[in-house]
């Protein structure tokens, strides 16, 4: 039973929405943008009148047919919002109503609305523009649990990162910045390796044109990184290994280079490294309720003040989300891809 204040029963909340979907797997013109029914929000759930959606390498991999939603999440893409909340359920604080948020959503988010578990939401400061706060979640949960809570990474370490102007990798410069570590990162052009520098990483690697298992053996003189955040696996893992320090942690986030690595575990036993790796959409609710609690007391403070935020690259309106996902496709993208569905 929803609140007495919300806005539903004044009518004031439509019936349909638009929103994107893809029923075949394809390319990017495999998305439709079409009418949808508006969700209707669970006990913990608020409605969100959606402003923007950030865009995610995950959304390309679903579009393809290799990532279905998880059990009960909309076949909509979109794994991240901001927005206004315009209903809630019954078990979340009325106040709620009205506020402007951002969300991690396991789906949905490509859409005139979108329902979120109220405790998966942060609040929007007024430092940040609607459009940076959808291109905050995923990216944030993503490095922030991954960096810190799977690699256990410390003030004054060091890491690599691959992908270094991606969402994520930009995500991981600013955050690694903030707690006092070195960052390496990689990328793909002398342009984006400029970009990273200038976004705070302490070295760019040119993938393309330089060794980057060379270059980081050169410049921590043969002792190498303490972590390593990978989105290639495939024969990346081995070369990531020879990277890492003793007592090294390497984390895998995603396999764009390949499913499986041959690897020597005598290295692992001589410098005691830890693989380890997660994936996030498909995590309990709970999960990512401690997630997001964790964020708001550490992280969020760092918003407010200004000193964090997304780096954004382009942002598409809604019925151009296929020419988003051609952009992500192409690599030319520095930063977060963020579709505009209603504005500020």
């Amino acid at each position: 039973m929803m609140a007495d204040t919300d806005p539903r029963r004044d009518g004031d909340i439509p019936d349909m929405m638009r929103a994107v979907d893809a029923p075949q797997p394809g390319g990017p013109d495999a998305l439709i943008l079409g009418q949808h029914k508006v969700p209707t929000p669970g006990d913990d759930d608020l409605l969100i009148a959606v402003a923007y959606a950030g865009v995610n390498r995950p959304d390309i991999i679903q579009r393809k047919g290799f990532y279905p939603p998880p059990a009960g999440a909309p076949t909509i893409f979109g794994l991240e919002i901001s927005g206004t909340v315009v209903a809630a359920g019954k078990n979340v604080p009325v106040e709620m109503i009205g506020q402007k948020i951002c969300a991690l959503v396991a789906g949905g988010g490509y859409a005139e609305y979108c329902c979120a578990d109220y405790r998966h939401c942060l609040p929007v400061p007024e430092i940040l523009d609607m459009s940076s706060a959808a291109a905050l979640p995923e990216t944030l949960f993503t490095v922030w649990h991954n960096l810190f809570e799977r690699a256990y990474a410390r003030k004054g370490e060091s890491v690599l990162v691959h992908g270094g102007t991606s969402g994520i990798g930009m995500m991981a410069i600013k955050l690694a910045k903030l707690f006092d570590m070195t960052i390496y990162v990689t990328c793909g052009s002398d342009e984006k390796c400029a970009a990273a520098l200038h976004a705070g990483a302490d070295v760019a690697i040119n993938y393309k044109t330089q060794d980057f298992v060379a270059e980081v053996e050169r410049l921590t003189n043969g002792g190498g990184v303490n972590i390593v955040i990978d989105m290639v696996a495939g024969d990346y893992v081995p070369r990531n290994m020879s990277c890492l320090a003793e007592d090294g942690r390497h984390v895998t986030i995603a396999v764009q280079g390949g499913l499986t690595a041959e690897i020597s575990m005598v290295e692992i036993m001589r410098k005691r490294l830890v693989l380890t790796g997660s994936t996030l959409r498909a995590r309990s609710g709970e999960f990512k309720a401690l997630l997001a609690d964790e964020i708001h007391n550490i992280v969020w403070p760092m918003v407010n003040a200004g000193a964090l935020a997304p780096a954004v690259d382009t942002v598409f309106p809604l019925d151009q989300a296929a020419d988003a996902h051609q952009h992500m496709e192409s690599g030319a993208h520095i930063g977060k891809i963020v579709l505009k569905v209603a504005g500020d």
